[in-house]
C-alpha cells in the first residue's frame, strides 16, 4: 500500500514476520535418570557402559552441564550431556564417573514435580475385573512427592492404619511444556519422555470413602523410573508391554493398548481442567491382575518382605521392597 509524505508518493516498508521459535522438546535419543548420593539428587545420563553421574563428570572434565533432570525437562542446553557421554567412554579418566546399574542408588527418576496425577479405571480389562463401569471420562486423583520414590528402595507399609496393599504397574507420562486446552491431535507434542510407574495403594483406605486419595498417598507409594526415557525413543505409547512380579511370580501382564482414554487422551483432557507444566507426571492407570480384582477368599494382599518388580517396555524395571 502507497502512503504520501510531503506530497511524494513512497511505499509503505514491509516489517518482516517475527518468528517464534518453538523450544526443542528435550534431547533425542536419550534415557536420564536420578542418582540418589550424599550431596542429594543429581542427574545421570544411561550410556553403553553404565550410567553417567554428570556432577562428577562435569567436574572432572570441566564441562558446564545440567545436573538435575528438572533443569533437562525445562529447556536446558543439553549438548554438553553428549559431551560428557563422548568423554566418559573413550577418555581412560571415564571410568571413575560410571556406575553400573546394580551399584546405582536412584532417587526417584522425576523427584519434584509440581503436579502428580493419576488416572483411574483406564484399562477395560481391569474395570472389568473390579466390576467396575467402564467410565464415561477419566477418573482424575493425585498422589504428592512424598510418595515418590526410587528403583531399589524401600517402603514402608503403614499397616497401622490399613492391612490390604495392592501393586499397579503404570505408564508415567512426563511433560515437558507448560500445556493449557490442548487438542488430542497435539497432545503429544508435550510429552518429555516416559517412565515406568507402580502406583501401591492401601485398598481399604481407598475404599472407605468415594474418594480414592488417602489409599494413594502414604510415604513411597509412588515408585518412579529407574528412567526418563526421551518421547522420540517410545513412538507409540499404547503399545508397550507391562508386567508386575511379586517375589518372582508374574501377577500382571498386559498392553497399553488395552487403556480406555489413551495417552493423547489423557494429556489433552488433563489440560483442559489445568495448566500442565515441564515435570507434572501422569500415572496413566493399570491394567488387569491386581490383588483387588481377584475373588475377595483368593486375595493374598502384600506384605513386608514382598518384593514388588513391574516391567514396562522400553523403559526398565523398578523393584521395591515392602518393609
Amino acid at each position: 500500500m502507497a502512503t504520501r509524505t510531503a506530497g511524494k508518493k513512497t511505499s509503505a516498508k514491509k516489517v518482516p514476520a517475527k518468528k517464534v521459535s518453538a523450544r526443542k522438546l528435550g534431547p533425542r535419543g536419550m534415557t536420564f535418570c536420578t542418582l540418589a548420593g550424599r550431596e542429594g539428587m543429581t542427574l545421570g545420563v544411561k550410556t553403553e557402559r553404565g550410567i553417567l553421574d554428570v556432577a562428577k563428570a562435569a567436574a572432572l572434565f570441566r564441562v558446564k552441564a545440567p545436573l538435575s533432570i528438572h533443569e533437562v525437562i525445562e529447556g536446558a542446553d543439553c549438548a554438553p550431556l553428549a559431551k560428557l557421554v563422548d568423554k566418559a567412554l573413550h577418555d581412560p579418566r571415564g571410568r571413575s564417573v560410571l556406575v553400573s546399574e546394580a551399584k546405582a542408588k536412584f532417587g526417584p527418576a522425576v523427584p519434584s514435580p509440581e503436579k502428580l496425577l493419576c488416572v483411574g479405571l483406564n484399562y477395560r480389562q481391569h474395570a472389568a475385573e473390579t466390576g467396575m463401569p467402564i467410565p464415561p471420562v477419566p477418573i482424575l486423583f493425585n498422589k504428592f512427592n512424598n510418595a515418590l520414590t526410587g528403583h531399589g528402595s524401600k517402603v514402608r507399609l503403614p499397616t497401622k492404619v490399613d492391612q490390604q496393599f495392592d501393586y499397579e504397574v503404570e505408564l508415567v507420562i512426563v511433560i515437558g511444556r507448560t500445556a493449557r486446552d490442548v487438542s488430542e491431535a497435539d497432545a503429544l507434542k508435550y510429552v518429555f519422555g516416559y517412565a515406568n510407574g507402580n502406583d501401591l495403594s492401601a485398598r481399604g483406605l481407598q475404599m472407605r470413602t468415594s474418594q480414592f486419595m488417602l489409599g494413594k498417598i502414604p510415604d513411597g507409594f509412588a515408585p518412579l523410573g529407574p528412567y526418563v526415557v526421551s518421547a522420540d525413543q517410545i513412538p507409540d505409547p499404547n503399545n508397550l508391554k507391562l508386567q508386575t512380579w511379586v517375589n518372582g511370580e508374574l501377577r500382571q501382564d498386559l498392553n497399553t493398548s488395552d487403556m480406555i482414554y489413551n495417552c493423547r487422551t489423557i494429556v489433552s483432557y488433563c489440560s483442559r481442567h489445568l495448566t500442565l507444566k515441564p515435570g507434572d507426571i501422569i500415572y496413566t492407570g493399570t491394567p488387569q491382575g491386581v490383588i483387588l480384582g481377584y475373588p475377595p477368599d483368593k486375595r493374598v494382599w502384600l506384605k513386608p518382605g514382598d518384593r514388588v518388580k513391574t516391567v514396562v517396555e522400553k523403559l526398565g524395571e523398578l523393584e521395591v521392597t515392602l518393609v
